[in-house]
């Protein structure tokens, strides 16, 4: 998810294939043998198969709102916490059966103290994002996981005392742009059909 909002928001154009990770096209593994998404592959042939390296990429060549200039030292460090201590937490809590060390809830505790420190930085920003009062880096690159720890438990979590991670995540899920990168397209498959979708760079028709 955070790839693609870096790519659309750079304007950059792509062609977009649909897969199944449990299907692997033999293509893919052929250029990334890491077997899982995103995997960007440029038209020199370089290929980016880190989600925070297509993001710096597509940044790179073009930041129109300037996300990346938004505090990028705290950004930089809570984008590690979020691929690091976070993320390890929001794992085991969604799939605690693989995990029964602990209960699920001592996993949900985990993951929850990050959630308050987001809360605690929305404060400051009138509630509009992590590091300034819009969006910027960080909160492209942290409101994905934020979605999937509210949607192990959604009750609990609207319930949970985070009024304005609540409504910061709600707010990123509604905009255009994210609807636009959930699209469903259809499989791209080798042997049956390749369906592309073209992102087009600004003021191209």
């Amino acid at each position: 998810m955070r790839a693609r909002l870096a790519l659309l928001k750079s304007g950059i154009g792509v062609e977009l294939r649909e897969i199944l990770l449990k299907d692997k096209p033999p293509e893919m593994i052929a250029i990334s043998n890491k077997g899982t998404v995103p995997v960007l592959q440029l038209a020199d042939g370089k290929v980016i198969d880190e989600s925070t390296e297509v993001i710096q990429w597509a940044l790179a060549q073009h930041d129109p709102d300037n996300w990346c200039t938004a505090d990028p030292e705290l950004s930089q460090q809570l984008i590690e916490e979020n691929d690091g201590s976070f993320k390890t937490a929001l794992d085991r809590y969604k799939y605690f059966t693989r995990h029964p060390e602990h209960p699920q809830e001592y996993y949900r505790a985990q993951g929850e103290m990050f959630i308050k420190k987001l809360e605690a930085l929305l404060a400051l920003q009138e509630g509009k994002g992590l590091v300034r009062p819009s969006t910027s880096l960080a909160d492209i690159a942290i409101f994905p996981f934020v979605r999937q720890f509210a949607g192990v438990d959604a009750e609990w979590f609207a319930n949970a005392g985070y009024p304005l991670v609540c409504q910061w995540l709600y707010d990123h899920l509604n905009a255009p742009e994210f609807l636009r990168i959930m699209i469903k397209y259809p499989l791209w498959l080798t042997r049956r059909m390749r369906y592309v979708e073209r992102w087009h760079e600004p003021g191209s028709d």
